[in-house]
């Protein structure tokens, strides 16, 4: 059971009666992740192989050789590294991209024109042939007959990726498909005409909370209580616009602390800590920096009752399912490092990697485990939501 509860800035999810995931709406730093421009071509940089794109932002954009050229399935197909951008990208071109990674103090966005329209069911990807399914979807059977079902149903020159919620799915999903692909001809439709040199924003990414509904499963949401008038009056159109919202109770609790109504703040304080016990009285500690977030497992008051391997494997394993709680509720993304508690048993290793996959398959952000380096430290990414 799924709430959602939006106070100001502030959305809390709850997944039946706790704390899993938390977001600050922040409007206030412009997020442009997501969004579609039309771009201009300012500078080509061939030594890099890339160029600087002006979608109308403070900085010029940056965009790579490999994100100009039409997208392939890169297991079945070689990217052709011999191409000059010179060739492909010339100054005041105009492009049609998408940001797929935000501004900093230091850069600007990182821009494609390789375009992902999220949706309920697929992600629709124009003007490639490429239909993949998510690693989530272990069923085999399964993969093939939604493969069939989008390859019947997508119109020629789109792909798609879709995703663990089209699991079971047939009527839905080819209707999920129409939309999407309606959005995109809209899209097209709005830029046909557009002939001055100068950037333009085409398409806004869903904020937070769309996003979020589109992610859950069907029906999983019981309740969404809102504290401010306009966030509530456009969740209630969303929901009249896509019907994913069908056994939702959507509640008004104007200008209301609604974080503290209902207890979260205090679970939300936690988040900060550094260090998050286990119940079996070992800890983490979860150490951010620029380049990765360190996370170190403890025994802490934990010694067990049993040999020393089974006093570390107890650890390691309660640690493991923390830690997954904790990436999500955190939104913690880029390289993690895991310092588990050191196991000479091969075995065990191999177990608590298995269970570590095993949690972060809850998590709607995409997930890569690496496993264990000659230094017994877990590798992994995870995709900052």
């Amino acid at each position: 059971m799924v709430e959602i509860f939006v106070s100001k800035n502030e959305i809390a999810l709850l997944e039946n009666g706790k704390l899993s995931e938390y977001y600050i709406d922040e409007k206030n730093l412009n997020r442009k992740e997501g969004n579609i421009y039309i771009g201009v071509i300012k500078d080509i940089i061939k030594g890099m192989q890339a160029a600087f794109v002006d979608i109308g932002t403070e900085k010029n954009s940056f965009i790579h050789l490999k994100d100009i050229l039409k997208k392939v399935d890169e297991s079945k197909v070689k990217i052709e590294e011999n191409v000059d951008i010179n060739n492909i990208a010339k100054p005041n071109q105009k492009l049609l991209v998408q940001v797929k990674k935000d501004s900093n103090l230091q850069k600007g966005a990182r821009v494609s024109t390789h375009i992902n329209l999220p949706s309920r069911y697929i992600v629709l990807m124009p003007n490639t042939d490429i239909i993949t399914v998510s690693q989530k979807i272990e069923d085999k059977k399964e993969q093939e007959r939604l493969r069939n079902i989008v390859k019947e149903n997508l119109s020629k020159g789109n792909g798609a990726v879709i995703r663990t919620s089209a699991v079971g799915k047939e009527k839905e999903l080819i209707e999920d498909i129409k939309n999407i692909e309606n959005k995109w001809n809209d899209i097209q439709k709005s830029i046909e005409n557009y002939n001055t040199s100068k950037p333009k924003l085409v398409a806004e990414a869903e904020d937070i909370l769309e996003k979020m509904i589109i992610d859950l499963p069907d029906n999983s949401i019981k309740k969404i209580v809102i504290s401010d008038k306009n966030k509530y009056q456009k969740i209630v159109e969303f929901k009249e616009k896509y019907n994913y919202l069908k056994e939702t109770e959507i509640q008004l609790k104007q200008n209301e602390d609604i974080l503290g109504i209902y207890d979260i703040k205090k679970e939300i304080s936690k988040i900060e800590n550094r260090k998050v016990w286990l119940k079996c009285g070992g800890f983490i500690t979860i150490d951010k920096t620029e380049a990765l977030t360190a996370i170190d497992v403890n025994t802490g008051k934990y010694t067990g009752n049993k040999d020393a391997e089974q006093t570390i494997y107890k650890v390691n394993e309660e640690a493991t399912i923390e830690i997954a709680k904790q990436l999500k509720l955190r939104n913690i993304g880029g390289i993690i490092v895991i310092d588990y508690i050191d196991m000479k048993n091969e075995e065990n290793k191999k177990n608590i990697q298995n269970l570590l996959e095993e949690n972060l398959k809850k998590d709607r952000a995409k997930t890569q485990v690496e496993g264990f380096t000659k230094l017994d430290l877990m590798e992994m990414t995870r995709k900052h939501i």
